[in-house]
Formats: structure tokens, C-alpha cells, sequence
């Protein structure tokens, strides 16, 4: 446990140096999410209360050993392909999408967007989000408003889908559970409109 709630305060502890910090977190569906507190203070790491959790300073250091750093049994994030089918360019990720290995994230979606069309990110390898990586994902999701096109999720796992609905973005990205099914939908044209305008005004906290 890194995050320790105390009644109206949780104390964030971080993993590689043992800084702490306390401070009001704001009230969430869930008590073990502890998002707002982990964004509103700089630090990278998990939504969760069980970590892993790095204070700004270390959140800048390289992880020892080189590389990206992992989690229990989760890998470094990254990019495992870009393919382009027809209209729809699919970005496939992998490991932890976090403060590590978000600017990878952000340059298959720019890629994606420059080759025009839709965008299904394919999520069935990516263990852990945070802000870093879910604001990316809303920046993308507008910019392909933006042009008439639509970003898709696909197989997010059910923690991702956790943080999806506590940060009530649950409700911005057209969801499915495989690549596959995605893709049937973008070339059928049958994606909800709905989403595409919930996420005009949906922001990560």
C-alpha cells in the first residue's frame, strides 16, 4: 500500500525514495481510487491506492537498472505496431502507459492522425493508465473530432475499465471488446455519435 487514507487525507508515499506527502483528496466513487490526489500533486503512478506511486523528482529519474520501469508483473509500456486497414489506422500498445512511456503513446496517435481516417487503439496487452496516458488518449480522441473521425478503444481490461468509469470517461471513447469487433462497426458505420460528443467535455482530473 503506497497511498495511506487517514478520514479526509491520504498520504502519498513514493516507491523509490520514501518522500511523502499529504494532502485532501477529492471524493470518488471509489475509495481506492486516488487519481485526483495522484495528478493535483504531480506524482506518476498507478490511479489506485496500491501503487506503484513516484513523487515528481523521482517521477524525472531514469529506473534503475535503464529502461522503463514495470510493475509487479507488468512490463514497460510501449508500442507493439501501428497497421493501417483501409480508413482505420490501428495503434496497438502494451505494458504501462504511464509517465514513462506516455510520449511513445503520443507519437503513434500523432502518426495515426496524420494518415487521416479512423482510430482503434488497441488496449488487450496494456495493464496500467494513468493520467498521463488517458489524457493522451482524450487529446486524440478530440483531434479526430475534430476531422470527422473517430478514436475507438478496444479490449481494455477491466481495470482500465474501472478507471474509465470512475473518471466518468466511461461514457467518451465507443468501446468494444476486441480489435475485431472494432473494426466491424468503423466499416459498417454503426459507431454511437454518442460518445464523439461526450468527449468534447471530458477531461482527465
Amino acid at each position: 500500500m503506497t497511498v495511506v487514507p487517514d478520514d479526509h487525507l491520504m498520504t502519498l508515499i513514493c516507491d523509490t525514495c520514501g518522500d511523502t506527502v499529504k494532502a485532501t483528496a477529492c471524493v470518488l466513487p471509489d475509495a481506492e481510487v486516488v487519481w485526483t490526489l495522484v495528478s493535483e500533486q504531480g506524482w506518476s503512478g498507478s490511479p489506485f491506492a496500491t501503487g506503484p506511486h513516484r513523487c515528481p523528482h523521482c517521477s524525472l529519474l531514469p529506473p534503475s537498472g535503464g529502461g522503463h520501469a514495470s510493475c509487479g508483473d507488468h512490463g514497460p509500456g510501449g508500442i507493439l505496431g501501428i497497421d493501417h486497414l483501409d480508413d482505420v489506422t490501428v495503434v496497438a500498445a502494451g505494458g504501462d502507459v504511464d509517465l514513462d512511456s506516455g510520449d511513445t503513446l503520443r507519437t503513434a496517435l500523432r502518426h495515426a492522425a496524420d494518415m487521416g481516417g479512423h482510430v482503434v487503439v488497441d488496449l488487450s496487452r496494456v495493464h496500467l493508465i494513468d493520467s498521463t496516458g488517458l489524457g493522451h488518449l482524450v487529446r486524440a480522441h478530440r483531434e479526430a473530432r475534430d476531422r470527422g473521425a473517430t478514436l475507438c478503444l478496444a479490449a481494455p481490461s477491466r481495470f482500465i475499465r474501472t478507471v474509465l468509469h470512475t473518471m466518468r470517461l466511461d461514457g467518451a471513447f465507443p468501446t468494444f471488446d476486441s480489435r475485431e469487433d472494432a473494426l466491424a462497426q468503423l466499416s459498417e458505420g454503426s459507431v454511437s455519435e454518442r460518445s464523439t460528443a461526450t468527449a468534447a467535455t471530458a477531461t482527465p482530473s
